[in-house]
């Protein structure tokens, strides 16, 4: 099942997506939610994203081939860092430049987990049942501001400007991480394309990991880390993350520097 969040007629709801129709449903997403009985067109809906978590942890060094690329040794635990929950948009949002920064900015397309229920140091074998679904993500990075000051890796500063945590378009809760492929692509260049089995650690044992960690809640999202192919953005490119069973998230970032008056 295909779960979104959209605005429609100046208010925010949810539902299920049907082919060229949205189900539309009232109580919880992630707890018992009822059908209204509305159907309204997909074509006539503003994307939201597709939760709203009350944090965003991301995974660095998760792909073997980047990993084996770079240098980097094989993790023996998740690596991860935190965004601003108020860094998430949409589907179809613009992802605004940075006010006072005007460095390198790089798409990042990632497999996002989402919770949907409250967890707490689950085992590996349990996290299947804790996670609700699964969605696109554009992670975006502010990659001069990570190693700026030598002193102190900016990991939160570099990942949390508003827009540069890209989910959507669906939270997919039927979804096979084991034989689906990412491709991500700028301006129509093909730029990503890794199978989501290559990961070291997988959805479940990531769960379990973090739990132990911090309890997560309904709508938290675990972005699993990326692959080969990152590369910065010029203002004016259209970013789609693909993932086969999902969809496809498209984001703009910034506007055309021909375009601003």
């Amino acid at each position: 099942m295909k779960w979104l969040r959209f605005r429609h007629h100046g208010a925010e709801a949810f539902g299920l997506l049907d082919g060229e129709h949205v189900l539309v449903h009232d109580g919880n997403m992630f707890d018992e939610p009822c059908a209204t009985g509305e159907r309204v067109s997909a074509d006539g809906v503003e994307w939201l994203a597709p939760c709203r978590p009350s944090k965003v942890i991301g995974l660095w060094n998760n792909f073997r081939a980047a990993a084996l690329k770079n240098g980097w040794s094989p993790p023996t635990e998740p690596l991860y860092f935190l965004k601003a929950p108020s860094s998430v948009t949409a589907n179809e949002s613009t992802i605004d430049v940075p006010a006072g920064y005007d460095g390198r900015v790089a798409y990042e397309g990632e497999l996002a987990v989402v919770i949907g229920k409250p967890t707490r140091a689950v085992a590996v074998t349990d996290a299947p049942a804790h996670i609700f679904g699964y969605t696109c993500a554009n992670d975006v990075t502010a990659l001069e501001l990570l190693h700026r000051d030598p002193s102190f890796p900016q990991w939160a500063r570099a990942k949390s400007f508003d827009g540069f945590g890209a989910l959507g378009p669906v939270i997919e809760t039927t979804f096979d991480v084991g034989t689906a492929q990412l491709r991500t692509t700028v301006s129509g260049r093909e730029r990503q394309n890794y199978p989501l089995a290559d990961m070291f650690f997988t959805p479940a044992e990531l769960v379990s990991h973090v739990s132990h960690d911090m309890t997560l809640l309904p709508g938290d999202v675990i972005l699993c880390g990326t692959s080969l192919g990152v590369l910065p953005m010029k203002p004016g490119s259209v970013v789609e993350v693909v993932i086969d069973g999902i969809g496809l998230l498209r984001n703009r970032f910034g506007t055309p520097a021909a375009a601003v008056s």
